[in-house]
Parts: structure tokens; C-alpha cells; sequence
């Protein structure tokens, strides 16, 4: 359970992990294509297992990879109630370049300019699709709404790259192309945490693209 201070200051910490890697794409870009993903990495589910907290809130998306890595974390021993699927915080839609190869698309994986860091600036809309901007426009509700009703509450949230990264761009007030740069491996988790107080709200990062596989501080405070 999350903070609820007698000083009027409540807690809501968002633990949001990144699903299990895609790997029946066969290298081409899926974005919003409902994709299943592999969790065979029992390490890694075992460390999410013990790091993110008991008597949570399960938050998912539509999308069935997300709710196969939130059934793995359960199955590696950590209770979850049932997952509230919330579908606005599905991943960016690429459009017409979902089903590319990256090779057709031109994406050689090297950074350096702001489209590196993603397929395309962030406010470049996709064919048919979204831009990271859109993305922000949707996600950023959602998680405004779930705040409010699970207010004082651990959220676990097992959603994608691009979701995470514009709750972190939103968190941070960043402008949205710096927001790409942040890495968010499969599998990683990122706590953001929401205090409200008599002052206003105020957004904490606790960590970010953490690897589960790294040991770590007992999960029920949330002081790490």
C-alpha cells in the first residue's frame, strides 16, 4: 500500500514495466499491431516478482503482450488483482509502417539526430498513425484519471516503450523530443511518483529503465 501521510501529503506511485521482447515480428515494426511476446526469462520475472509491490493496483493495456507479461510476473509469485485494461495506453500506431522491415523503413538503429532515438521526430504523425505527441495526448489523461481514483495506491502498469516514455515526458514537463531519449528496455520497470499536498502536485522519479535482474531493496516501502 502507498503512502497516505496525516499531514494531508498522499502518495500514488506508478510502477510502470515495459512488456516481455516481441520476437514473432520477424523484425518488422509492429507499433500497435496486437503482437504476443516471449516470457521465458524467468529471472527477470522472478526479480520483478520481488521488486514491485504487493496490494497493487494492475493497470494494462489492450494489447495482448502486455497482458501476458502482467501473467508471468503473477505466475513468478507476486499477487495481482485483476488487471484494469485501459486502452488508451496502448503503444504509438505507426500506421502505414507497421509490418516494414526497419531496412525498408530506413532505420539503421544509430542515434544521433532526434529521429534516431525513435522512428520518427515527435511531432512527425505517421501515415494512417499517431505522432509521440499524439501519443502524450492520450496517455496523459489516462494516467490523470487512474491518479484520482487510486489515489494513496502502488499502480502497477505494464504497458510499452512509448507509453512510459510520454508519462516520463508528462512527469518532467519535458519538451517531447528530449522525452525520446530516455531508454526503456523490455522488462524494465520506471516508478513515478505522484504527491499531492497542501501545495499543489508534485511528480518524483523514483528510477528509471530499471533491470529487474539486479538485486535489489525490499519492495513495500518504495524507498528506493
Amino acid at each position: 500500500m502507498a503512502d497516505t501521510v496525516d499531514t494531508g501529503i498522499v502518495e500514488t506511485r506508478w510502477w510502470w514495466v515495459r512488456h516481455a521482447p516481441v520476437t514473432a515480428n520477424n523484425g518488422r515494426i509492429y507499433g500497435q499491431q496486437d503482437m504476443p511476446c516471449d516470457t521465458d526469462d524467468a529471472h527477470a520475472f522472478a526479480g520483478l516478482a520481488k521488486l514491485l509491490p504487493e496490494d497493487a493496483v494492475l493497470v494494462t493495456s489492450n494489447l495482448m503482450r502486455t497482458h501476458q507479461t502482467a501473467d508471468a510476473i503473477r505466475a513468478a509469485g507476486l499477487t495481482l488483482p485483476e488487471r484494469i485494461e485501459i486502452e488508451a495506453l496502448k503503444e504509438q500506431s505507426f500506421g502505414d509502417w507497421q509490418g516494414m522491415t526497419y531496412e525498408e523503413f530506413g532505420f539503421d538503429g544509430k542515434l544521433g539526430s532526434g529521429a534516431r532515438y525513435w522512428l520518427a521526430p515527435a511531432y512527425q504523425r505517421a501515415p494512417n498513425g499517431e505522432s509521440f505527441t499524439d501519443l502524450i495526448a492520450r496517455v496523459v489523461p489516462a494516467v490523470l484519471d487512474l491518479t484520482e481514483r487510486h489515489a494513496g495506491r502502488d499502480i502497477v502498469a505494464v504497458t510499452h516503450g512509448g507509453t512510459i516514455r510520454a508519462a516520463l515526458c508528462y512527469a518532467l514537463n519535458l519538451d517531447p523530443e528530449s522525452a525520446l531519449r530516455f531508454s526503456t528496455a523490455n522488462l524494465s520497470v520506471t516508478r513515478l511518483d505522484c504527491v499531492d499536498t497542501d501545495d499543489g502536485r508534485h511528480w518524483r522519479i523514483g528510477f528509471a529503465n530499471r533491470d529487474p535482474r539486479e538485486r535489489h531493496p525490499e519492495r513495500q516501502s518504495g524507498r528506493i
